[in-house]
């Protein structure tokens, strides 16, 4: 199977004044493709060492893919280190001149000397035209017929390009006769050790499908790869595996590929027909934010309340002062009364609360930043839960809210199953 490089060319993505979304976008549509990605690197703005990234790779894969430094300004100096690495000069490449010049006379606007600049391109390379911006991409060979094909950094218009102009010659170019297919499923309420305890003997038994775990903030992605000649033959391979895991992670998994947790949790509400509702503190609203996202939430989430200050909790929920006093507004107590005046308040069939210490300051001894009361209330049930939660601010309302959610939908499917079996 081929595989390639990507290098990434930046100074603002080294000194972390941008975060690089090209790299994973171009790496996931190779896969597409069926084209390994052998390594992937960022490298500055700097002529010689764009060289030098670029002169080592080919020797360790098929080819080069590079992204960035391909504009006007003085700091764009991709073009010059490719023809360093290739001991080629720049030629100006003319249809793309008249291109530039017809783009800029349709807005109204002069080109400046600088912009003739983009159309510089490694003699002899391909010039990949940029259907959403002036700077063209290109692809220059090595003498042993290694590739180097370099795109523009700017996301919108490097992923056009990258579909319209390069993948097609890449296809062409190196024969791919595999694809790769992913599928993922999605994982709460266990953590990333006990995942790998679990599956152990599924990681071990091959490595086509291959298998990888990923831990997120409050969740884990088992992500399960296969190679083949096909999508179908892929998804063939991937089926046993899938039936595997989930076996192994029986009651945690609450979905694949692009579903989330706020989507399977509407989903199971609008099979129960229950409203849910939520209080919340330290979370700030990001609960109801979360099942507010998803399409069709109206029909299943009655509101929320976000009652940060003691006087809140005892006005909007009806908290009584005296559970708050003795308990403290960071309790079991007072996480449960929450949620009962919450589903009281919005008449609600199932009702969340959380209140907590999010830092960086406010903890004690006995409390520590990072402390966190759940609570989930529905008729005639009830449940809580405490964690310490590492981390900044954020940190703590992330997994906070998505430990929330978490509880929920584990009610909701252990719901699910009760009814299922009085009506077997």
């Amino acid at each position: 199977m081929p595989a390639l490089e990507i290098i990434a060319v930046g100074t603002e993505l080294l000194l972390g004044q941008l975060v690089d979304t090209n790299t994973p976008f171009i790496a996931q549509r190779l896969a597409d493709t069926g084209i390994d990605v052998y390594a992937a690197h960022t490298v500055g703005d700097n002529r010689a060492r764009i060289a030098t990234a670029i002169s080592a790779a080919p020797d360790r894969s098929d080819g080069v893919i590079t992204c960035g430094g391909l504009g006007p300004t003085v700091d764009d100096v991709t073009r010059d280190g490719v023809c360093d690495a290739l001991d080629t000069e720049c030629e100006r490449d003319e249809v793309t001149i008249a291109r530039m010049e017809g783009f800029f006379a349709s807005i109204g606007r002069p080109m400046r000397e600088n912009n003739r600049k983009q159309a510089d391109v490694p003699r002899g390379s391909t010039v990949l035209e940029n259907s959403r911006g002036t700077a063209p991409g290109f692809i220059a060979t090595r003498r042993d017929g290694k590739f180097v094909a370099c795109l523009p950094g700017v996301p919108h218009e490097m992923e056009t390009m990258l579909a319209e102009q390069l993948l097609p010659r890449l296809r062409e170019r190196l024969k791919t006769d595999e694809r790769i297919v992913t599928r993922v499923l999605h994982v709460t309420g266990l953590g990333e050790s006990e995942i790998d305890h679990r599956i152990d003997d599924v990681f071990r038994a091959g490595e086509n499908p291959k298998i990888a775990v990923l831990a997120h903030r409050g969740v884990c992605d088992v992500k399960i790869m296969a190679k083949a000649r096909s999508d179908a033959r892929a998804a063939e391979m991937i089926d046993p595996v899938e039936r595997a895991l989930r076996e192994r992670l029986r009651g945690h998994v609450f979905g694949s590929d692009g579903t989330t947790l706020p989507q399977a949790i509407v989903e199971l509400l609008r099979a129960r027909g229950w409203r849910l509702a939520a209080a919340e503190s330290c979370t700030g609203g990001r609960i109801a934010a979360a099942i507010t996202s998803v399409p069709g939430a109206s029909k299943v989430f009655a509101g929320g309340v976000v009652a940060y200050e003691d006087e809140a909790k005892t006005v909007l929920l009806d908290v009584a002062a005296g559970v708050i006093r003795q308990h403290g507004a960071v309790s079991e107590e007072t996480a449960l009364s929450m949620a009962l005046g919450a589903l009281r308040r919005f008449r609600a069939d199932v009702a969340l609360s959380t209140t907590g210490i999010a830092g960086p300051d406010g903890g004690t001894e006995e409390k520590p930043v990072g402390l966190v009361w759940l609570a989930a209330v529905w008729p005639g049930s009830k449940r809580s839960v405490s964690t310490n939660f590492p981390g900044d601010r954020d940190d703590v309302q992330t997994r906070a809210t998505q430990a929330t959610l978490s509880l929920l939908w584990g009610i909701l499917m252990s719901e699910e199953a009760t009814i299922h079996q009085s009506r077997t």
